[in-house]
């Protein structure tokens, strides 16, 4: 059936994702930090490949101290301008939930007829400023409360706390990414369930069942002794 939502207007609708993404120093440690920014670059080329809908992604980073890496812009736009992270300094996530609801609240930025937003949270550690505080604000008030929330542990004494509290109410795990071949699993999983999103019906419709189903397959299939 033909998705008059998407077609009415002629415009090709915009589907938000915010990417939370870790590089504090320890990052560093065991090329996880070189691990991420392969997955994001392919995460980016994939989506360019999608005209259905247009997928808007913004990625703020937090390490010495949390930025905005790339404002929300169509993956074909930031895929030429995208910089390789760094690692280096502490885990202010807070400060990082603090710019993503800004951008989240912004209807200059986010429209209220774009699509429901995405935000996907990316740590190895534990966070070194007041991250609770912030991130009780965004998940239980203004239009931040009303996104779809995933996260991903890296290393297999990753912090999960944090990456817990961030995905309750979304009946999701934190996917626990303990080596290089789990990580890149989960990244192209994450980036497949984007790319679904696109060719639904309605896009605003999480199919949490379906992606059990692919979650259990990939812990299934990436068992590895190469643990960070």
């Amino acid at each position: 059936m033909l998705n008059l939502e998407k077609h009415a207007s002629g415009e090709v609708k915009k589907l938000p994702l915010l990417l939370l993404l870790d590089r504090s120093g320890s990052m560093a440690d065991h090329g996880k930090i070189d691990e991420l920014n392969k997955a994001v670059k392919e995460m980016l080329q994939s989506f360019n490949e999608i005209k259905t809908t247009d997928i808007q992604v913004g990625i703020i980073t937090f390490g010495e101290t949390a930025d905005i890496h790339s404002p929300l812009m169509p993956a074909s736009n930031l895929m030429p301008k995208w910089e390789d992270l760094l690692a280096d300094g502490r885990t202010p996530m807070g400060s990082a939930f603090k710019i993503a609801k800004e951008i989240l609240e912004d209807k200059e930025q986010i429209s209220s007829k774009a699509y429901r937003p995405l935000v996907i949270l990316v740590s190895d550690g534990m966070p070194t400023d007041l991250w609770e505080t912030e991130l009780d604000d965004f998940i239980n008030t203004g239009r931040s409360q009303k996104c779809d929330r995933m996260a991903m542990s890296i290393g297999k004494d990753a912090e999960l706390e944090p990456l817990e509290k961030f995905i309750i109410g979304t009946d999701r795990p934190v996917f626990e990414a303990k080596s290089a071949a789990d990580f890149q699993a989960y990244f192209k999983f994450i980036t497949m369930s984007v790319t679904t999103r696109t060719l639904s019906q309605n896009p605003n419709i999480i199919p949490h069942d379906e992606e059990k189903k692919h979650i259990d397959k990939i812990v299934s299939e990436s068992i590895s002794d190469d643990e960070w």
